[in-house]
């Protein structure tokens, strides 16, 4: 790369270098490279959280893994902060950088499906929504999340839960292999006798290994469920509703997954209207059986509990109820996440649930407690990087609001409401609900006694912590 000329002003001297950089990277790639004074360049690096605004100097689009190795490979060796970005659903914006290189992965989207094999080979572009459609045509899925639009490489790599998480465990426990490009530019393929330890860090790790272009996963059997979100009011019921779906947990069949949350009704179609912006306590769920088996089994939920604001529980395709709440979340809204691991749920963290949830300063702001059992707990905690198989939920609380002049009161709402339900859980989170403005120690005590394997691992794989622009593992020294 030539030198830029020390007369020039600043701005010209750091365009000649964006210039210079999309210049030679582009030689090598396939896939188009921008930089900021391409007329798409705010389109193409804005992502899923408009409180993230971040500017990289030059975005890669990959179209396939030899892309890929071209990127790191010059973002490498010319010194670049590298930051990946798949689907751009990641909270704290980990998918992009300032000044540096976001390697795009959205145009990678190929979904290739083996009905015999019941597997699902996926690209990093992807989201749940592109995989579930592809897969519901053979009656299959993958345990992916609750929402189509989340890229399916970040949710794999943070571990993943979804409605199939009690019957057939956590997405990174249906992976089979993925295939990586590595921070000196090799590529591997990581599975239980290739890379093993490789294999057994990108489950739960984080993007701290490499970049992965190919997934492979095992699907299940799913077409038809009964599913679908029952409201209450929370102030009036949500104590017995949180309590009674506690209780009835342990003892409802593994292919009901179901969570619970506490919201506001959207002020819009199809909700009724006269229950529109009521504080609402929400037990939502996917039965992956008959409806008339489905019924019986909430019956046993519901049958001591209060009339709801309304069930909208009923028999549809498993891709409606995966993407039943997007138009309610579309790219671009402010988000201010805060996670914890939950053991237990008393009634004393009940309360101060309900009393936190009351003070959302927007009426899209909830909380929900996902469920970590059954098949989940069956693995043993050293089996993957993600360590808290003992945990019952995985809980998020997200602040949310389309007005970037809220954001700070989301920030407020969402640290006062961990703060207190905090002491009644876990010491760590789901990497994939913390924000970039946690402590280091957030991170070690999420992985636990796993930490310093993943440590090892990262010091064979990443020595220089190229990969560093995610929920960082530092290399062992």
């Amino acid at each position: 790369m030539a030198p830029a000329d020390p007369l020039d002003p600043p701005s010209t001297k750091e365009n000649t270098m964006t210039d210079q950089i999309v210049s030679a990277l582009q030689q090598g790639m396939r896939g188009r490279v921008i930089g900021r004074d391409d007329a798409d360049y705010d389109a193409v690096r804005a992502l899923y959280n408009g409180m993230i605004d971040k500017k990289p100097r030059v975005i890669a689009r990959c179209v396939d893994a030899a892309d890929v190795i071209a990127a790191v490979n010059y973002g490498r060796d010319q010194g670049l902060l590298i930051a990946i970005r798949g689907g751009a659903h990641n909270g704290p914006g980990l998918g992009s950088c300032d000044d540096g290189l976001m390697i795009d992965l959205s145009l990678m989207k190929s979904v290739r499906v083996d009905p015999q094999a019941k597997t699902v080979r996926v690209d990093p572009g992807c989201t749940g929504g592109d995989v579930d459609h592809a897969t519901h045509a053979f009656g299959l899925a993958v345990p992916f999340g609750i929402v189509s639009s989340t890229g399916v490489a970040g949710l794999t790599l943070g571990g993943g839960t979804g409605y199939l998480t009690r019957k057939h465990g956590l997405t990174i426990d249906n992976l089979l292999e993925v295939d990586m490009v590595l921070a000196d530019g090799s590529f591997v393929t990581a599975n239980e006798r290739q890379h093993p330890d490789l294999f057994w860090a990108v489950r739960g790790g984080g993007g701290n290994f490499g970049v992965v272009t190919s997934f492979l996963f095992q699907a299940h059997p799913v077409r038809m469920v009964y599913a679908g979100p029952i409201f209450w009011d929370a102030a009036a019921h949500g104590k017995a509703v949180m309590s009674a779906y506690r209780d009835f947990l342990p003892s409802a069949p593994e292919e009901l997954g179901i969570f619970v949350g506490l919201k506001t009704v959207p002020p819009m179609d199809p909700f009724p209207k006269e229950h529109w912006g009521k504080r609402a306590c929400a037990i939502i769920g996917a039965f992956n059986g008959s409806a008339a088996e489905g019924e019986k089994i909430m019956a046993k939920l519901l049958g001591g509990l209060p009339a709801p604001f309304f069930n909208w529980m009923g028999e549809m395709p498993f891709t409606a109820i995966n993407s039943m709440f997007d138009p309610f979340f579309p790219k671009g809204l402010q988000w201010y996440w805060k996670g914890d691991f939950v053991k237990s749920l008393p009634d004393a963290a009940i309360e101060a649930h309900i009393a936190q949830a009351a003070n959302a300063p927007s009426d899209l702001c909830l909380m929900h407690l996902y469920p970590i059992d059954g098949a989940a707990r069956r693995v043993a905690k050293d089996a993957t990087a993600w360590s808290t198989r003992d945990a019952t939920w995985s809980m998020v609380i997200a602040g949310i609001d389309p007005d970037p002049k809220k954001a700070e009161a989301l920030k407020t709402w969402g640290r006062a409401y961990w703060k207190a339900v905090h002491p009644y859980n876990m010491e760590g989170a789901y990497v994939n609900f913390m924000m970039d403005d946690e402590a280091d120690g957030r991170v070690q005590a999420t992985y636990g006694d796993n930490y310093a394997r993943l440590a090892a691992i990262k010091a064979k794989y990443d020595p220089k912590n190229l990969f560093r622009v995610n929920q960082n593992i530092k290399p062992a020294t």
